[in-house]
């Protein structure tokens, strides 16, 4: 120990305690929580009692000890993150190195403002020492929040990557290390000789660290949204070519069906035969609604219905449509094809998980009521939906793109300033989209 602590002492554990339980409220009320009420209110206040409990009672112990203690307490700061927030261990992680930061700088921080006036208030050291904590806590942790409300994404994970968590660990203990270099050993070319200097390199050190830690933040956050605007604008680009290549298929398809009508002509005229007149009245009507399903009034809309039905007839699978399609005569072909193809393969996806044939069904309507577009495509499902940020959880492997077709859809719709409604109702998926007529 050196001789200036004796003079400038060390930051009380309770309030280093008192400061990371602080920290970890503040992101764990700004992203989704796994419970809210009571349960929650239970675990806050035991997780506050648990952290004090445990920085007071090792506070007395040898210096050897006290690195894996503050080990052990960030433990605690993230597993306290852990519980009450709906996230993985990664994210759980990485929420705790921010919230251990700031827990460190506002800790520092307020000792310094503390140690600042304390010789002119020793008449009133109880009444000063908490009116600074008070008040310096409120407003150190008032700028977290605001923070936190800025550049943490609100009720969704982070599904945050192992090479970005390395990296804000790594800064996390940097950051750490150069902070309290000068309370372990005064001996290196970076410690300070005073004890007020080394107060200072901690809370500066501190302050450049959680600069540094929002800023790596605010660039991966960025690094994310433009990933998904790539893979955003590559699933529009997809479900066009998609239905450039319907086109030519159904065009073709079209021609067949136009020579086989002429075929079935020649053949009545030839034979008299009940059987086969049956047989060509069976093909005849099969025709007829070839050439009477999908026509809604819009080529697009056809040439993506024709192209899906055909794939719903492949896995037995029900596609009934009511669509004026002459209302969509407004909208983009890329747009079209985003809506109504992302919508109908998201159908298609899940109901060729049911095992019986005849449940699988899919609706799709579209009408206008009172100057809007409707939009209505229901399926049926079993089992269980869950839901985040307002889209259906994926059950693939691949996590990291999933809900890019719906969301690929759900950015269509809001250039339209329209709005998209997903929701589910005894078995049955439902994806309503409300677009302004112009």
């Amino acid at each position: 120990m050196h001789d200036w602590q004796e003079i400038l002492p060390d930051i009380p554990r309770y309030y280093t305690a008192l400061a990371e339980w602080l920290a970890c409220m503040v992101i764990i009320f700004h992203i989704k929580k796994r419970f809210t009420g009571w349960k929650l209110a239970l675990s806050c206040g035991c997780a506050l009692v648990i952290q004090m409990l445990f920085l007071e009672v090792t506070g007395g112990l040898e210096m050897i000890w006290w690195l894996p203690c503050m080990f052990a307490a960030i433990g605690l700061m993230v597993l306290f993150i852990a519980l009450c927030a709906d996230a993985g261990w990664k994210d759980a992680i990485y929420y705790g190195a921010y919230a251990f930061i700031m827990a460190e700088t506002a800790a520092s921080l307020e000792w310094q403002l503390y140690l600042f006036g304390r010789r002119k208030f020793v008449a009133h050291a109880a009444l000063y020492e908490y009116s600074v904590l008070i008040l310096s806590f409120g407003a150190i942790f008032l700028l977290y929040w605001r923070l936190c409300k800025m550049v943490l994404e609100n009720e969704q994970r982070l599904d945050v990557e192992t090479k970005d968590l390395l990296a804000v660990v790594m800064l996390t203990g940097s950051v750490f290390f150069i902070s309290n270099l000068g309370f372990i050993t005064g001996d290196t070319p970076f410690s300070g000789l005073y004890a007020r200097e080394i107060f200072n390199i901690r809370t500066f050190a501190d302050i450049a660290g959680l600069a540094a830690l929002f800023a790596c933040h605010i660039q991966w956050r960025d690094q994310k949204v433009r990933r998904e605007l790539e893979s955003i604008r590559a699933i529009l680009h997809n479900q066009y070519v998609q239905y450039q290549q319907s086109s030519q298929t159904l065009e073709l398809i079209n021609y067949k069906y136009h020579d086989l009508k002429h075929y079935i002509i020649a053949l009545r005229a030839e034979q008299k035969d009940e059987r086969k007149n049956s047989c060509l009245d069976r093909m005849e009507e099969e025709i007829r609604k070839y050439e009477t399903q999908n026509k809604t009034g819009n080529e697009v809309l056809d040439t993506l219905l024709g192209a899906k039905g055909i794939e719903c007839q492949k896995e037995e699978i029900e596609l009934t449509c009511v669509a004026d399609g002459s209302l969509l005569e407004f909208m983009d072909v890329m747009d079209i094809c985003s809506i109504f193809g992302n919508a109908l393969d998201n159908a298609i996806e899940c109901e060729k998980k049911l095992a019986e044939p005849e449940k699988r069904m899919i609706h799709l309507h579209v009408s206008s009521k009172r100057n809007f577009l409707i939009i209505k495509i229901e399926n049926y499902y079993e089992g269980k939906i869950q839901f985040e940020q307002e889209l259906p959880v994926t059950t693939k492997e691949e996590k990291e793109f999933h809900g890019y077709g719906l969301k690929s859809l759900k950015y269509t719709v809001h250039r339209y300033k329209g709005e998209v409604d997903i929701s589910t109702e005894h078995n049955w998926f439902r994806l309503r989209i409300l677009i302004p007529l112009p």
